[in-house]
Order: structure tokens, then sequence, then C-alpha cells
């Protein structure tokens, strides 16, 4: 078929070029479809509690200029009748937005609903799609039944409480849910079968402003007549018993494990019955003798009480529970995707020292647990020491990551798990309530035991969100760091965006900022921020003012807080508007920015601040706080500008926007030279940090830039920066006419660069360029993981548009790197599989494209120094940008 692309000219619009393409294969015998139907970024979610939640869907047409032309939504409560829509029925509605909020009867508690959406593509043709549904929670605190219990054991006490009841069913059960909220972590089971395959819930927040409940589907373990229900707490953040330099132990919040549950039957006759958590309840402490989310888990096999959670267990020895006040008033679903053991890595080898010692290598750093199987004699004390790295004697090495540990004795070994034997044959120990960061596990243990490789495996634990990227190139390096990058990202996601999976496991929003578009390159994490986002609103004060960790027991507010870190409050928000073209995060933090915005301006009414930590762990120059820190800060004020226009907020969209510009003439007037295009002393950091956030005006940026390239020639194309500037480095220099010398930045395999790490033998990222650095070290940050999002933008051009985000137009500019012979990059936006691949033939150039249904482009080549861009062998102008429907491109450059 034939179609049009617009041709603007790079340099002149004053000429405009209509060209017909011939597109090969254009038509193609697969049938549309919807699919990917969605509530609140959720398949089937149990528990919404909104009662507007969103729902999506996406047009499957691989057909040129694929369109949604209009659409029509019916929700219903009747799964056989959900075209008729009895909670909501809207019009046929012509549009090809592809998410919508629910605007219709109010939505019930416990109640599911089914919904239905149908399409009509470029033809006119309707498509339907499949029944969907989503199940309401409880929607307001009132309609919670359940009293909060716990054991009577204060917070020194170390074991992990059991609780356990049993209930009569007599009716038939149509179905059944349960929703469980805590103080601490829980595991719930029925009938001697643990419910879902969820780690650690709920997650964390600060429990004294926050609860989150978990929902499970149990229709299916209960059973008629008497059933036993079981809940086993561990302590979490909610009751920090391990003493680090954060004072978790101090927490405002800090008590027993506490937990409040409802299991509702719905009956096949239509009347419900909650089970309830209550006086009547009965308690016992577990084999779990201590546990802490930060260190360790200890188990004694010997105290074991099987059939625990059965109805025929006696339990006369148990105790009565304690009724307790709730941690606070808020609770709310957890309504994002959970913490899982998501892969299995058998040990790669084992070296055994004698019958008492042994150390595994998992071959890989990840963040989660380790799993051993062994016989002993009853009695016999086997430690698990976790750690990344060895001594040069063989032996586990914490000396990385154990610095700000503050242990009062030698009862709670860092990250070291202690396992009992019960002398009952083989036996099997896998922390509940824990979590480390490691490749490597010393076993020891005070009596000889006999183990093999098959003894131990690994557990990667983190988030269960979903790729949605892809990137393979020719440079083996250059893969291996993209993988390393999303290890590292995924070691730090636990419901929350963490700097490392050991040594902190804080929410540093200096890290996560820094590597929110390499997460949303790669992953589909939108329901973790946005979770994220409600506590940077639990923790502001009322002035404005945020702690550098989020979630923060009170530290932070004082230290590390500038705008150069807790812009994650507006860089977020922003971040997920752009990937996902929802503007809901931005809304709900829209007064949050601007209390903080107003903040710093009343405290430097300058324009320029000096509050921050600035360029954290430089190569070698040291940059001023003050540049770094006032250009995040002039990025705040941009985005609640752009913010504010977005929601027809004309009074700030003025007001912001002038300030915004107040700060780029300061910025400018103090550290730019404009006759050499200079700023303060020319490193790295000074000269990338303006040109990425947009400081440097217009007609100077081919200047700078040009002095950042030679910056970094002077440097050996190497890295002179620290975390910002390596946000910045090398989409200021790809972005601005310099992408051979961003790739010979990011493909380095000598110190300072991320290939280095790699020949060393990294597969996550570092904390610090200097593998043998005294402080500082750990073997699995994220802080300098920009890299992982550059791959996409600054090779294969993949960038949303903030006009139309959520990559509904879809900003192409692809850069053929002559060190590479091919590269390939694919991004699963809110439409569909975005592709920009390239190879070379020869001489030539083949670059393929794929631009989803209901998408468009704008592709924008590089300069091809003479060569011509064909397509289907006819030459196309390259005098500007193309403008690109949905649909395949194969084009040639020759």
């Amino acid at each position: 078929m034939l179609s049009y692309l617009t041709s603007k000219l790079r340099f002149s619009i004053s000429f405009a070029a209509v060209i017909y393409l011939f597109i090969a294969n254009a038509y193609s015998s697969a049938a549309p479809k919807i699919s990917g139907l969605q509530c609140e970024y959720l398949i089937s979610p149990l528990g919404i509690d909104s009662q507007h939640p969103r729902l999506s869907w996406m047009l499957n047409d691989i057909r040129h200029g694929a369109i949604q032309t209009a659409w029509q939504l019916s929700v219903s409560t009747d799964s056989v009748l959900v075209k008729e829509g009895n909670a909501w029925q809207t019009n046929k509605t012509s549009s090809n937005i592809s998410r919508v909020t629910y605007k219709g009867t109010p939505l019930q508690a416990f109640t599911k609903y089914y919904w239905q959406v149908t399409v009509w593509d470029k033809d006119g043709k309707s498509i339907v799609s499949p029944v969907a549904s989503f199940e309401t929670g409880l929607m307001d605190k009132n309609n919670w039944k359940g009293t909060w219990i716990s054991d009577d054991n204060g917070i020194s006490v170390k074991p992990a409480p059991y609780f356990r009841s049993v209930f009569t069913v007599n009716k038939k059960i149509k179905s059944a849910r349960a929703y469980i909220a805590a103080g601490g972590l829980f595991e719930l089971y029925l009938n001697d079968q643990k419910i879902g395959n969820h780690r650690l819930d709920p997650m964390y927040t600060r429990f004294d402003r926050r609860n989150l409940y978990v929902s499970f589907d149990v229709t299916r373990q209960l059973q008629s007549g008497k059933n036993a229900i079981g809940v086993l707490l561990g302590n979490g953040w909610y009751n920090h018993q391990s003493t680090a330099v954060w004072f978790f132990d101090k927490a405002p919040w800090r008590n027993r494990p506490t937990f409040c549950l409802d299991l509702r039957i719905t009956y096949e006759d239509g009347n419900t019955e909650t089970i309830t958590s209550n006086k009547n309840w009965k308690t016992a402490l577990s084999p779990i003798v201590f546990n802490s989310i930060y260190t360790a888990e200890h188990y004694d096999a010997r105290l074991e009480q099987p059939g625990w959670n059965t109805v025929n267990f006696t339990d006369s020895l148990w105790k009565p529970v304690t009724l307790r006040q709730a941690p606070a008033m808020n609770i709310v679903s957890q309504t994002m995707q959970p913490i899982r053991d998501v892969e299995k890595i058998p040990a790669e080898s084992m070296k055994k020292f004698d019958d008492e010692t042994y150390v595994f290598n998992l071959g890989r750093n990840i963040s989660g647990v380790s799993q051993i199987t062994v016989r002993g004699q009853a009695g016999t004390v086997i430690q698990l020491k976790h750690a990344e790295r060895l001594n040069k004697d063989g032996h586990a090495d914490q000396s990385n990551i154990d610095m700000h540990y503050r242990p009062t004795d030698d009862k709670d070994p860092y990250q070291t798990d202690i396992f009992i034997l019960s002398g009952k044959g083989e036996e099997t120990f896998k922390p509940r309530f824990n979590y480390k960061g490691f490749q490597y596990v010393e076993v020891s243990s005070d009596k000889p035991v006999s183990l093999t490789k098959e003894s131990l495996v690994g557990y990667f634990m983190h988030s269960d969100i979903a790729a949605t990227g892809k990137i393979n190139t020719s440079d083996n390096t250059v893969n291996k760091i993209w993988q390393a990058t999303n290890n590292s990202y995924l070691s730090n996601f636990f419901g929350y965006p963490t700097d490392c999976p050991h040594r902190e496991k804080n929410g540093w929003t200096g890290d996560a900022h820094i590597a929110s578009e390499t997460g949303l390159y790669n992953f589909d994490g939108i329901t973790v921020y946005e979770k994220w986002m409600a506590d940077h609103r639990d923790e502001q004060q009322p002035n404005g003012v945020l702690p550098s960790i989020i979630p923060s027991n009170g530290w932070g507010y004082e230290w590390g807080n500038g705008p150069d870190w807790t812009s994650t409050v507006a860089i977020i928000p922003w971040n997920l508007y752009l990937f996902y073209g929802d503007s809901k995060a931005l809304a709900d933090n829209y007064d949050n920015i601007k209390r903080y915005v107003n903040h710093i301006n009343e405290l430097y009414p300058t324009g320029l601040t000096t509050w921050g930590l600035g360029d954290w762990v430089p190569v070698k120059s040291v940059s001023p706080v003050e540049l770094t820190s006032t250009a995040y800060y002039f990025t705040d004020v941009t985005i609640l500008a752009k913010a504010a226009k977005l929601f027809h907020k004309t009074s700030d969209a003025a007001k912001y926007c002038a300030l915004a510009q107040k700060i780029k003439d300061a910025f400018n007037a103090k550290y730019l030279n404009r006759e050499t295009g200079m700023y303060d002393k020319g490193y790295q950091t000074e000269l990338c940090v303006p040109l990425f956030w947009g400081l440097v005006p217009d007609e100077l940026k081919s200047k700078v830039a040009a002095n950042l390239a030679e910056r970094v020639k002077q440097d050996n194309y190497h890295l002179d920066v620290g975390i910002l500037g390596t946000k910045a480095m090398l989409s200021a220099l790809s972005d601005n006419g310099y992408p051979e010398v961003a790739y010979a930045i990011a493909s380095q395999e000598t110190y300072p660069s991320w290939g280095w790490w790699i020949v060393n033998g990294a597969n996550t990222l570092y904390e610090n360029w200097k593998i043998d650095s005294k402080s500082d070290i750990s073997l699995n940050h994220i802080m300098f993981g920009e890299i992982g999002a550059w791959l996409y933008k600054g090779i294969g051009g993949i960038k949303p548009d903030e006009k139309k985000a959520g990559f509904k137009n879809v900003i192409l500019t692809p850069n053929f790197i002559k060190d590479l012979d091919h590269y390939e990059s694919e991004h699963d936006g809110p439409f569909g599989k975005i592709l920009s691949s390239w190879k070379r033939v020869g001489a030539n150039i083949a670059y393929h494209v794929v631009i989803p249904a209901n998408s468009t482009a704008r592709l924008t080549f590089p300069e091809l120094n003479g060569k011509k861009v064909y397509i289907d062998d006819k030459a196309i102008s390259m005098s500007g940008t193309l403008h690109l429907i949905s649909g395949t491109y194969d084009f040639v450059i020759r």
C-alpha cells in the first residue's frame, strides 16, 4: 500500500515535503485483536480500593496505519451480561485512547466486576475484547470486622509468633477471600497450605501513617466442616531488633508484630460470613527464634510444632492473644506486584575446607535468600554467612557491606542465618522474613556434616515486575553491562526502590530518581513507583521538606535531602507520565511538589541553592554542590510548571515558568562563560549537567557540547564524574551531536568505566569506580545505572514525546555507532512493542523500525556523511524529519 510521511526540514520551517513510500508486507492475515486488559496496571486484580480505577487495553493490529478510531466500554457485576453494563456503560466514543478511568455507579466493597471493551479499527470494523475482571476489597476502613491482635510479648522478645484459630463451614462455598493487614510481615495458612506465593508481605510503609492489606482468593483452600487458619508474623521494618547507624530500632512505630484479618466467605445461597482475628485466637512462639529484615534469620528445628495450622492440632499449651490498637488508621489495599522468589539459582561451585566448613558460589550476585538441605545430629548448629566477595583465603568477606552495622553482642551476626537441626533425617531451611545481597555462602557447622554442590541453592527475590525492554549489540561487554544494570535494578526493587540489598536496604531518593528511566525502559514498575510516591506524601513535612530515605523512621530530614536527592517527588511522577501517558502520579503529587519547590524558593530566593550532597563518589574532579543542586531545583520547578499547564492551572503555570527562568538566569550568570561556552572549571559534570537538564541557552548548546566532547577526549574517553554527572553524561553527548564520544565512554573496559567492572568479573553494578576501594564498595548498587536507559535513548533513539506521552508518539533518533556491527532495542510501551534495530551489511546499514498500532513516530536520522536513505530501493529526502504512522519499516542507508 501507499502511505504518506511528512518531511519537515531540520533547519528551516519554511519548507515541507510530502513523499510517497511503499511499505512492504503492509498487510497480514493476522486478525486484529484486543489484549492486555488491565485494571490499575494489574491483570484481574483482587482488593481494588479505588472508586475510580483505571482500565486499559491494547490494540494488536500489525497492519500499516493501524489505529483505533473509537471505543465503547461496559462494566457489570454479571459476567454473562457484561455487555449490558449494569455498573457502567459508555457511549461509543470517537477516540484512540486506550486507558479510561471508571466513572460508573459507585463501586461496592467485596464485589467482582467484569468488563469488556469494543474498539473500532481504521476501517470502522468493530473488535470485541475478551472479558476481564477486577474485584474490590474493603474500600473503606469501616468495613473491617477483625481486631488487631498480637501476643503478650514485648519488642525485645526474639522468637516469631504463631497464631491459630479453628472455624466451621456448614454450607456450600461459592467464594472466599482473605484480607490481612500487618504491622511487620506475615505468612497466612489455611489447613496446612501456605496462601499465595508472595514474599515479605505487606510492603514496607511508614507504619504509623499508612498500613497495607493484602487480598487472597482462598476458595480452594477451604473445606466443608472444620477449618484451621494460621498466621506466622515476622518483624520486618516494624520491629527492627538489629542495630545500625539509622536507628530503626528506635522507630516511633516500633512494636511487637501484629495483624488484622477478615476471611469473608460467600455461600452459594447468597449469604456471607466473615471469620475474623479476635480474642478467641491462640498464640505460641515458633521455631523462628530470631528474624531481622536487615541481618538474617535463625531457626531451631527442634522447636517445630508439626500441624500447628491444621484442625486436629492440640493447642492446649498455647496462650490467649492480646488485643492491640492498629498501627495507623489509614489502611489501604496493596495494589501492586508482590515480591516473589522469581528465580531459583543452583550453586555454580562448592569448595570444601573440611567437614565443618564449605563455601558455595552461585556464580552471580543477587538479592534474596539461600536454601540449604542437610542431614545431621540433633542440635547441630549451622551458620550460613552471605557475602558478595571472598577473602584471599577463600572464605566469605563482608568487609565491604557490614560497616554500618552496630551489633550490641555476638547473637546477631551480619547476613548470617543460623539453622539448628532437629536430627530427623534430611532437613531444609530457607528464611521467611529476610533477604540479603550475596553471591557466596559460607556454611559452617559445630559438628561434621556432609554437603554437596546441590545442597544449597539461591533464590533471586524482588518485586515481580514484568520485563518491558531488551537490548542486544555486537559488543558483548555492552550486553553484559545492560544485564548487570538490570540485575542491580531488580536487586533494589522490594516494594520501594533501594540503594543496595545488604548494607542499607534504604529507599535512598537520589539513587532512585537516577535509575528511574532505566527501570521504566526495562520493566513495568508503575505500581511500585506509585506506592512509593504515596510514601513520599506520608513523609513530607508541612513545610515541604522530605527525608533523603523514604520510608524513614525520622532519619534523613537533617542530612542528604537537598534537591539533588529528593527531586524524586517531581522527577518520578514526570517519568511515569512520559512512559505511561498517565498523569495520576503527577496529579497526586502536585501539591507536594509545589510545597517542596516553594520551600526551596523561601530558603534560597536568589535562585541558587547549596542544599545537597553534590556529585556523589566522583572519580577525581569535584564540582560545586551549588551547580548540581541548582540544576535539580530548576528541573523540579520546570516539571511543576509543565504539570500546572497540563492540569490547566494557568496561574501556577505562569508563576513557575517565571521561577524556572529566574533560576536559569542566575545559574548561567554565575557559572557560564558565554564567550567560551564553558561552565565553571569545565569539568565533565559541570558541562554535562546543564546540557542534560536544559539550562544551557539554545544558541550555546553546540559550543558547550563541543567543550564537553573535548574534555572527554582530554580524559582519554573515560568518565570523571560522580552519580549526578553519570546521569547526565551520555545523553548530553549523544543528544548534542556526539554519540560516538558517548559510546566510547559507555564501552570502555579500563578504569573508570562500567566495562572495567565487567572485565573484572562483575555481574551487577558497583558503588565505586575503584574496585579496590576501602569504602563505598558495595557490589550491588544501582546509582550508576543510567547507562541502562541510555542504551535505548542514545543508540536506538527510542524516546517518549512529552507532547504525546506514553509513546503515543515515539521520538526516534537512532545513532549508527561505527564500532558496532549490529544493535537491537525493543520496548513494550502502553500501545505495544517498539523496535529500533540496525545492522551493517557490507558498506550499508539496514535499519528496522516497528511502531505499534495506535501510535506514531517522528524519525530523525543522524548525519549520514553523504549517504542516502532508501526504502524499497527508492531514495527518500533526508533534509528533515519523517513522520511515521504505525507499521513496520525497513530502511537501507547506502
